[in-house]
């Protein structure tokens, strides 16, 4: 039964891992098997599987595909006014450190564009934007997917969590803080090999070791704080914005580089200033987001409880246990990123015909990604209602016994290697971490926060990943999939094992927090 059981999963891994298969012909495919795996060998009738189909799609289009649709409208919208090209410029004058200014556009602007769109932007606009200054095009691709090894989590305004959440049952805002502990000290050790990386060895801490664990604690410390009061919609943005103000803070009190190899040479119109208006006005979108999402949160009861009461209750499954979903219309992230970008791109001069057009490209060029992931979805809810997660679990649990929490990262680390998708990872593992937890008598919100993170990290060696970067730093790195790949694996693996000992260690050194 247990192979049966792992039929779905162990099709994705084949097709999307040695097939090459694109995702949204896997994926329909895996959710098939799941059905007549479900009602032929786990005795799920087929109405109530027609039924776990149903939410699975329901979930997935509201709110999941929601903010995905959403916060690529943002971004691309910022794109077609002019005013991304002004934030570039404007990120390009802060250092001539080329550690520090990695620091800066792929630690600090890769995480804002995680927790802002998510969907590779955060590998690929940094790694084209260093690559553009003129940063060896390999090693760039390499430190933009080690900077985004740990932010994904919390990235397209947080969907990757409230998506696990959502398939769990566990409540959001439990579920972000668990992933923000369990992250905590891989947030501080990234920023540390985004830099060894770039500047090629140990030997490139020196003089800036103090601002890189600056950028860490920038990251780990506001992303807690923000976890357990907020949720999971902007603990990675606001930090993001902290990190690349302290950046900017340090680079201003200290201006000299302090050793000369590490010295980049920019071309003269790299070096042109922005005004302070023309920065507010082009980053305007991205202000109105973050206005909307904390004014609309319930950081504002009176604001948040009104429009959250703006939802209808539908009965969809109908099998044991069955709960009414909930389409909540107006407080979720989907809809303040809509608002945001509407009257931010109006503010910077678009036309209404030209907003209308992005977000209609925008719409139509993600229509593979609609297929992916709804049929991932319903392959989570199906496995999960028939009984198909649970037998996983318990077979899990007896092949590894109390040893199983250190390889909780690693199973989200595979699903995102599979996926290419921290969201995909937690929707796919989420209910069979839940389901370990509940046999090994552990925090469910724990591990399930530890495969999360696994599936950040397990994103960096992920193909689409690395294809991204190719994509974005054009004909340079063409074919060079294997050489980015051979120098990923080692930070990724290092990462996976700090994860996987923070998992098993952390209930009885501070239970208090994991528990």
């Amino acid at each position: 039964m247990v192979l049966l059981a792992l039929l779905p999963i162990l099709f994705l891994i084949v097709a999307l891992g040695f097939l090459k298969m694109a995702g949204w012909k896997a994926c329909p495919i895996a959710a098939i098997i799941a059905f007549i795996v479900a009602v032929l060998c786990f005795g799920m009738s087929v109405p109530v599987a027609i039924s776990a189909v149903l939410e699975g799609v329901a979930l997935a289009c509201w709110p999941i595909l929601l903010v995905i649709v959403m916060a690529l409208f943002a971004y691309k919208l910022t794109v077609a006014t002019g005013s991304f090209e002004i934030i570039k410029q404007m990120l390009s004058t802060v250092s001539e450190d080329k550690r520090v200014l990695c620091l800066l556009i792929a630690w600090g602007f890769g995480t804002f564009m995680e927790g802002m769109a998510g969907f590779g932007t955060a590998v690929a606009i940094p790694a084209a934007m260093l690559v553009a200054l003129g940063y060896p095009p390999i090693r760039t691709i390499v430190a933009c997917l080690i900077s985004n090894a740990v932010a994904p989590s919390f990235g397209s305004i947080g969907i990757p969590t409230t998506t696990m959440a959502s398939i769990t049952g566990i409540p959001a805002v439990t579920l972000a803080t668990k992933v923000s502990i369990v992250s905590f000290i891989p947030d501080l050790i990234a920023p540390f090999l985004v830099v060894i990386c770039i500047g090629g060895g140990l030997k490139a801490l020196k003089g800036v070791g103090i601002v890189t664990l600056l950028s860490g604690l920038a990251l780990a410390i506001p992303e807690l704080l923000i976890s357990m009061t907020v949720g999971a919609e902007l603990p990675v943005m606001v930090s993001s914005v902290i990190i690349m103000a302290v950046i900017v803070l340090y680079s201003k009190a200290s201006k000299t580089v302090s050793n000369p190899e590490y010295k980049l040479e920019m071309h003269e119109e790299n070096k042109k200033a922005v005004s302070f208006g023309e920065g507010v006005k082009a980053a305007m979108i991205f202000i109105l987001i973050f206005v909307l999402l904390v004014g609309t949160s319930k950081l504002f009861p009176a604001i948040n409880g009104p429009l959250a009461s703006i939802k209808t209750t539908v009965p969809i499954y109908i099998g044991a246990g069955a709960k009414p979903y909930t389409f909540t219309w107006i407080a979720v992230p989907g809809i303040m990123i809509f608002i945001a970008s509407i009257l931010g791109g109006l503010y910077q001069g678009a036309s209404v015909g030209k907003i209308a057009s992005v977000f209609k490209d925008n719409f139509i060029g993600l229509r593979f990604t609609y297929l992916t992931i709804i049929t991932v979805v319903i392959v989570a809810k199906v496995m999960t209602y028939s009984g198909m997660t649970q037998e996983i679990a318990d077979a899990l649990v007896y092949a590894t016994g109390n040893g199983y929490p250190i390889f909780a990262p690693l199973v989200g680390g595979l699903g995102a290697f599979i996926t290419g998708s921290c969201t995909n990872a937690n929707v796919l593992f989420g209910p069979l971490q839940v389901s370990v937890a509940s046999s090994l008598g552990m925090s469910q919100p724990w591990l399930a926060g530890a495969s999360s993170l696994g599936g950040c990290i397990g994103k960096m060696l992920s193909p689409q990943s690395i294809a991204l970067g190719i994509g974005a730093v054009g004909a340079v790195a063409d074919g060079k999939e294997s050489e980015i790949m051979r120098g990923t694996v080692g930070y990724c693996l290092f990462l996976l094992v700090v994860a996987g000992i923070i998992t098993i260690i952390a209930p009885s050194v501070v239970p208090f927090l994991v528990n």
